[in-house]
């Protein structure tokens, strides 16, 4: 049969899952710890793989780690539609964040099996492997090297901070799979996940059509001066690497309040030395985030950044040295993907608005190489990485019901 507009998913069975895989490296406020290849990040891999197989799918590994659940269609030679997103957390982190992505994608697939639904093209569930880059830099790794954006040789090579290499562990914990990384084909991908802003929940709306992703920029600045006592070296005889990682907090933060409504900018680490109380800073090391939906302000961004920390710099004299560590090109994703979320989202008459996602996905990387496009549903007060976080049960059906309708469409759901 095909899909019809009075078929949902199951959000029981849904909110169900959500809780039981919860329950697999909790945290210590709620939320939970799963950091890559831990060992409840394992556990709950084993049992992602047990309740596909035991909706009938077939769970092949990649050399990355990277789990796809496949779902046969009718047409053996038709590329899959994936779906999918990670089962890692931060080290304190919430209960959704990836999460969702995942267990909806399971979810869409039971559902179609209650419903008798055959489709087209094979449906495939993918669980990406490290994409919060919280145990082993950098972040969305094994999506990364799917899409050939960085290699297979590189990603091994990454360490934790015990020095654990990422390869060595990936063979231990027996998830190096034999299947090349990179060879299967999608015909499309579609990734659920939860806001991690205020946006949706603060305007009342059930789904985030989500157009485009934040480019963003990393930045790790040091500053030199001269460590000196902190009662008897005059003020205007004074190098202090903590007054200019301050006033570079202040630059980044004006930078970005310039080139509203989508530009942030943060300074989320920051390090100085000797760090006593009684002691002018010698040294600060910051790392800088900047993001744009827009390539040429994110240039703009960094441009201004730089030349101002120079500026700051010269002013109370530092030294300072600027290296770009990280960049990735904003995205654009698919409109055939985005017009079938908003035919399903219509049909289904939620509230829905376009936005754009300002936290990194997988989707990103899949966007390179296949038709992209991701859902989003509100989350509590837009708090995420962070053990507070929260969705309702309704929200999740909500999302997962336009995710069952979104791929029906694109997998060619048949009689």
């Amino acid at each position: 049969m095909k899909i019809d507009l009075a078929s949902h998913v199951n959000g029981s069975r849904l909110w169900n899952s959500l809780m039981e895989m919860a329950t697999i490296g909790p945290g210590i406020a709620g939320g939970n710890n799963r950091q890559t290849l831990s060992v409840a990040d394992c556990e709950g891999r084993s049992l992602f793989r047990r309740w596909c197989e035991d909706a009938g799918m077939e769970v092949s590994v990649d050399q990355m780690g990277n789990m796809f659940a496949c779902r046969p269609g009718e047409d053996p030679n038709a590329d899959a539609v994936c779906m999918g997103s990670h089962l890692d957390t931060q080290p304190a982190g919430g209960r959704f964040d990836g999460v969702l992505g995942v267990l909806g994608g399971l979810e869409v697939v039971r559902t179609l099996n209650d419903l008798g639904v055959r489709t087209r093209r094979p449906i495939v569930v993918a669980n990406w492997t490290n994409e919060e880059g919280s145990r082993f830099a950098p972040v969305m790794m094994a999506s990364g090297v799917f899409a050939g954006i960085r290699s297979l040789e590189d990603a091994y090579e990454s360490r934790d901070k015990e020095g654990k290499r990422f390869g060595t562990e990936l063979e231990l914990a027996g998830w190096k799979g034999a299947e090349q990384v990179g060879v299967r084909k999608f015909a499309a991908y579609i990734e659920l996940h939860i806001e991690q802003g205020p946006i949706l929940e603060a305007e009342g709306v059930d789904i985030g059509v989500v157009t485009a992703g934040q480019g963003l920029t990393w930045l790790k600045v040091t500053l030199s001066g001269r460590s000196a006592h902190a009662g008897s070296t005059p003020m205007s005889r004074r190098r202090d690497a903590g007054l200019g990682a301050a006033r570079v907090v202040n630059l980044v933060n004006q930078v970005a309040l310039d080139r509203q409504p989508n530009a942030v900018g943060t300074v989320g680490r920051l390090e100085i030395s000797p760090n006593s109380t009684n002691s002018v800073a010698g040294s600060a090391d910051l790392m800088i985030d900047i993001r744009s939906p827009d390539s040429a302000v994110l240039k703009a961004m960094e441009e201004q950044i730089n030349q101002g920390i120079r500026s700051i710099a010269e002013e109370l004299g530092l030294e300072c040295e600027i290296t770009r560590v990280q960049y990735a090109e904003p995205v654009a994703f698919n409109d055939e993907c985005l017009r079938a979320i908003r035919q399903a989202n219509a049909a289904l008459g939620y509230k829905s608005r376009d936005v754009v996602s300002g936290a990194a996905h997988d989707a990103y990387w899949l966007s390179r190489v296949t038709p992209t496009a991701m859902i989003m549903c509100p989350c509590v007060d837009g708090v995420s990485h962070n053990e507070a976080e929260d969705i309702s049960p309704e929200w999740a059906t909500a999302g997962t019901n336009v995710l069952l309708h979104t791929v029906c469409t694109i997998s060619g759901a048949v009689d």
